[in-house]
């Protein structure tokens, strides 16, 4: 789609063409001014959408009082709500009802001309399922014309959909809006990312354009970590901005994959630290826990290990020039304690377990998942390290075997002179490190340590060296706590760590306790 842009500060007229727009600029520096001025240069095809707006601010401009429909919505607002002002999200739980009623009834008349009728699917069908998928822990159930949100940990809880967190109106608010938006509209969203937690705002954005593939996206943010995570759009930054004129001096970002340097120093420099991890946004077990875990970072997955020490060391160099404060996060992954300090200086940490699920079985985690639901909280994790501590023991000889082999690999990658320049040399060379290096020995040191852990029931330090995937399913913490999955212990812990309690607090103390950061 074609998009004009407002005159630059060069008095140049500007068009793009893209099904998305993202505008990047800091606070206070004309986005929302540089957004209207857009839906003016592109009449009869804009709408737009701020959920920040549509939940605390009442408006009915005199447009509006002519738009046919108004005076039966009017009505029906008085009737249903009884409040003489409204905001545009109570506005819309009334036209959905109202539609949700007139489907209905023409579904009911005309399963009686045909039968085996399919029920149409409606907006609040389609607002339901994306809603249920970004807060999984929740389900909406239709009562008499009005919502109740239902926890699916506590059945038995439940409260009216007026009593939604901002958070989760905001969701509804904005899946609706776009869903009521004209045909091939053209979308300007305002602040994308307010109010919704990092671990669904690209998610949901991501489920909107899906929903309406047929509109063209403009969104107006001062968040990076939303911007980059737009796919396939072009990318407009605002440098400065003459109120008085409505002159902006911006700049079209034409290499989609990097951000100029000078955006990140007027952009990041009054932004969050930022924590470097492993793993991707898409369903990482890392991504999702940390993010929650340091709220007060902006949690960046890398992908590998070595990526993450890369891009840790560089930030940390350029440091004069960005201003931020950052660190990463690497696995354990049998790293020796000399490397682990070697790291650390780097200010790249290591948890103090040999798998993220891991940090998931910190004795204070299970706990405080036990005493959440209602379960005995010494008894859950009695049997948790009874579980843990058999299960070590089982697969003894496979997990000695496991760090034995990295042990030898690591001496020999130490050990190699890497300026032999003949295989005489190579050889003789090899000889003397296989006469020096003892496999027998590391294996024997290994074992003899991993099996005073189980004698002694140290599970913390089992923790620490057992890695397996299965062991958190296997040592039957879900069923000890009633919930039916890993997953869903999973999602349990990271909606105890959103809800920000006393619970929230213990985990994230020992999650950080495990790593080492800085509190």
């Amino acid at each position: 789609m074609k998009i004009e842009l407002p005159v630059n500060i060069k008095q140049e007229e500007v068009s793009v063409d893209t099904r998305c727009l993202v505008v990047i600029g800091t606070n206070g520096i004309g986005k929302s001014s540089f957004g209207k001025m857009i839906s003016t240069l592109n009449p009869g095809k804009s709408t737009l959408i701020s959920g920040l707006h549509a939940l605390f601010i009442s408006r009915r401009s005199d447009e509006e009082r002519n738009e046919e429909g108004w005076l039966q919505l009017q009505t029906l607002i008085k009737e249903r709500l009884l409040l003489p002002h409204v905001t545009e999200y109570e506005k819309m739980i009334v036209r959905l009802q109202q539609e949700e009623f007139d489907i209905s009834v023409n579904y009911k008349e005309s399963c009686k001309k045909e039968e085996g009728l399919q029920p149409p699917v409606t907006k609040l069908d389609l607002i339901q399922t994306v809603w249920e998928e970004m807060f999984p822990h929740n389900r909406l159930v239709r009562k008499s014309g009005f919502f109740e949100v239902v926890s699916t940990y506590h059945r038995s809880l439940s409260y009216n959909a007026g009593r939604m967190s901002d958070s989760e109106k905001l969701v509804f608010y904005l899946v609706g809006a776009a869903l009521f938006a004209p045909a091939r509209a053209l979308l300007i969203i305002e602040e994308p990312e307010t109010l919704l937690h990092d671990s669904i705002k690209n998610l949901l954005w991501d489920r909107i354009e899906q929903l309406r593939p047929d509109c063209s996206y403009v969104y107006l943010t001062h968040d990076i970590d939303f911007a980059l995570s737009r796919r396939s759009c072009k990318r407009l930054w605002i440098k400065d901005f003459d109120a008085d004129n409505k002159i902006w001096d911006y700049q079209l970002i034409e290499n989609s994959t990097s951000l100029p340097e000078e955006l990140y120093m007027e952009v990041l420099g009054n932004r969050k630290p930022v924590l470097f991890i492993e793993g991707t946004e898409n369903n990482s077990i890392d991504f999702r826990l940390y993010s929650l875990v340091f709220p007060d970072y902006m949690v960046k997955p890398m992908g590998g290990c070595q990526k993450v020490i890369e891009t840790t060391k560089a930030f940390n160099q350029m440091k004069e020039f960005h201003t931020l404060a950052s660190f990463g996060i690497v696995d354990r992954d049998r790293r020796t304690d000399k490397e682990i300090e070697h790291l650390n200086r780097q200010h790249i940490f290591v948890p103090d377990v040999a798998e993220v699920e891991n940090l998931l079985m910190l004795e204070e985690v299970v706990r405080t998942v036990a005493s959440k639901l209602k379960k005995n909280p010494d008894r859950v994790f009695e049997m948790v390290k009874k579980n843990v501590i058999q299960l070590f023991e089982n697969e003894l000889e496979e997990q000695v075997i496991l760090h034995t082999k990295h042990k030898i690999k690591k001496k020999l990658e130490t050990s190699l002179n890497y300026k032999i320049h003949s295989f005489e040399q190579l050889n003789g060379h090899v000889e003397e490190i296989r006469e020096r290096i003892c496999v027998e020995e590391v294996y024997e040191t290994i074992r003899r340590r991993f099996k005073s852990y189980i004698d002694t029931g140290n599970y913390k330090l089992i923790l620490r060296v057992y890695n397996q995937k299965g062991m958190l399913p296997e040592s039957q913490v879900c069923q000890l706590c009633g919930i039916h999955s890993k997953e869903n212990y999973l999602d349990f812990i990271l909606n105890l760590l959103r809800e920000n309690g006393n619970e929230a607090e213990i985990i994230r103390k020992a999650i950080r306790s495990s790593l080492g950061v800085p509190k």
